[in-house]
Order: structure tokens, then C-alpha cells, then sequence
């Protein structure tokens, strides 16, 4: 299955994708009392075996063709099952803006390294375009932020240690999700089905996860608030979000879907400032709008670029 660069049915998924993503941090403030792992594990863990549930006929039909390729699946599964954990770890440990910045801003890194190093693969200058607006995007709103936490009381501020070891785990994050990524990418591209390729990598990757739910899980119970936070982490984001991100990973590579992920800080961000009730710094709103910029670098179809190359030269040659 060939991959169309720049599709904009592919890239309109993942920034949907990015879009439900976003709204993790705002729905996690509503259940304080559940740890970093509870959250992670009971997202990325139900929500992976929903998909693995609902695609299980299309897994059946293409088992051969999962079988062929078990190392991208169970490499893609552990990935999976790491992500959350650290993901989330990070995020309590480094703060929401920090932990959340250097997960996703480090993810397209990591996803052009995998395919320059694995597939051979030759960075465009579009992406490099578009990443480096998007990261300078990300990391001006995860200064706006870390400053405005900063001058407030209580602000809360951890350790240093901890929050090294926060942007530690973010790194971890940003890698683990550039691989299942790639992998899930990985199978598409070798003509296994969207829906089979995520339902058995998050599927397996969710069986990974039973065990550290059950382990840390018991404070999902304790409330309905609790109860309905983890329900939406598993049903919205995760399950929703990645079968619209495995629907875009059929048209894009997996560095452009973990570049225009970058969408995710941004949202989450506005989302703080609207619902939350935080204040955004000017540098943090100039930082959401080089995102914006980012994702419109990535997403306009190639054609209506080349055609208004074209008109430009057109109107340059009848001047002169």
C-alpha cells in the first residue's frame, strides 16, 4: 500500500487525532486524586483493547499478513504499552506545559531518525520547514508557560531532580511514540489494513497494561468523577483519536503524522485557558500561532503549491 505524502484525507485525521489528545490535561484536572500511572494505563490499556475488539474480524482476515510482520506488531505493542506511563509520569513530574512539550515536541525527531535510519528515508524540505516552525512553536509555549507558573503563588514547583527526570521520561515518551507510529505505519504500508495493523499494536499493547491497572487502578473507583474521567480517557481520546490517527497514518508517513501531532500542546494549552481558567502569556499565543503555522506549512496540497508557483512566474514573466 502506497502512502500519498501531503493527502489531506490523511493529514485531517491526524490533526482530529491531535485535536481529542489535547483534551487529556483538562479532563485529568476533574480526577486529582489519580496517579500519573492509573491514568495512563486505564487510557492507553481499555482503549487499546476496544480497538483491538472492534477490529478483531479484520485482525482475523489479515492474521497471515500480522503474522509475517510479528516484529513490527509486538515492537509497535511494547511501545504502546510504554508510552502512557511515561507520557504521563512525565507531565506530573516536569508540569503539564513541560512534560507535554518535550513528549510531542520530540516525537517528530525521533520519527525522522527511526526513518532515516531504518528506511532509508530522505527528509524533505517541507518537513523540515514545518518541524522547525512547530517545535519553536512548542517550546515558546512551554516557556510562556513554565514563566507564568513561575510568578505565581504557590506555583508548586517540583525538585529539580524530579523535574529532570520528568523531561527524562518525556524524551522516552516522544521516542516510544514515534516507534508505534512507524510500526503501525510499517504494516499499513506493507498492505495489512488500518484498523488491523492499530487493533493488534494497541491491542497487545493494552493486554501490556492490564497489570499496572490493576496495580494502580483502585482510585478510579473511589468517585464518579473518577470513574467518568477514565471512561472518556479510553473512549475519546484514545480509542476514537487512534483509530483517526491509524485512518491517517494510510496516507502520511509517520514523520509528518507526529509533526502535525505538535497540534496537541496547542490545544491543550487554549483548552487550559478556557475551561481551566489559566492565563496564556503573548509568547505562549505567538507559540500557538507558529503551530498553526507548522500545520499549515504541512497540510496545503502540493498541487495548489505548485500551481501558485506557477501563477507567480506566470505574472512575473507577462510584467516583464
Amino acid at each position: 500500500m502506497k502512502h500519498r505524502t501531503g493527502h489531506p484525507t490523511g493529514s485531517l485525521c491526524v490533526l482530529l487525532a491531535s485535536v481529542l489528545w489535547g483534551t487529556t490535561g483538562t479532563a485529568a484536572t476533574f480526577a486529582p486524586d489519580v496517579g500519573p500511572l492509573a491514568i495512563g494505563a486505564v487510557a492507553m490499556g481499555l482503549g487499546g483493547l476496544l480497538q483491538a475488539l472492534v477490529a478483531a474480524p479484520r485482525i482475523r482476515r489479515e492474521s497471515a499478513g500480522l503474522r509475517a510482520r510479528r516484529d513490527a506488531v509486538l515492537l509497535g505493542a511494547l511501545a504502546v504499552a510504554i508510552y502512557p506511563l511515561a507520557f504521563y509520569s512525565s507531565m506530573h513530574l516536569a508540569g503539564v506545559a513541560t512534560g507535554t512539550v518535550v513528549s510531542i515536541g520530540s516525537a517528530p525527531l525521533a520519527s525522522a531518525l527511526v526513518e532515516r535510519t531504518v528506511d532509508g528515508r530522505r527528509l524533505t524540505r517541507r518537513w523540515t520547514t514545518g518541524a522547525a516552525l512547530g517545535l519553536a512553536g512548542t517550546v515558546l509555549l512551554c516557556a510562556a508557560e513554565a514563566a507564568h507558573a513561575s510568578t505565581g503563588a504557590g506555583a508548586g514547583a517540583g525538585s529539580a531532580g524530579a523535574t529532570v527526570l520528568g523531561v527524562g521520561l518525556g524524551l522516552v515518551a516522544g521516542f516510544t511514540y514515534a516507534l508505534y507510529s512507524w510500526a503501525a505505519h510499517r504494516l499499513i504500508s506493507h498492505g495489512v489494513g488500518s484498523s488491523a495493523a492499530m487493533g493488534a499494536v494497541f491491542g497487545i499493547g493494552g493486554l501490556l497494561l492490564m497489570p499496572v491497572l490493576l496495580a494502580t487502578g483502585a482510585p478510579l473507583l473511589d468517585s464518579w468523577s473518577n470513574a467518568a474521567v477514565g471512561t472518556y480517557m479510553a473512549l475519546v481520546p484514545m480509542f476514537l483519536g487512534y483509530v483517526l490517527f491509524g485512518w491517517g497514518l494510510a496516507h502520511v508517513p509517520a514523520s509528518t503524522a507526529t509533526t502535525l501531532s505538535l497540534l496537541e500542546p496547542a490545544v491543550a494549552a487554549v483548552l487550559a485557558v478556557v475551561v481551566v481558567g489559566e492565563r496564556l502569556p503573548l509568547p505562549g499565543w505567538l507559540g500557538v500561532a507558529l503551530v498553526v503555522g507548522c500545520l499549515a506549512v504541512l497540510t496545503t496540497p502540493a498541487g495548489a503549491r505548485r500551481r501558485s508557483r506557477t501563477t507567480s512566474a506566470v505574472v512575473a514573466a507577462e510584467h516583464v
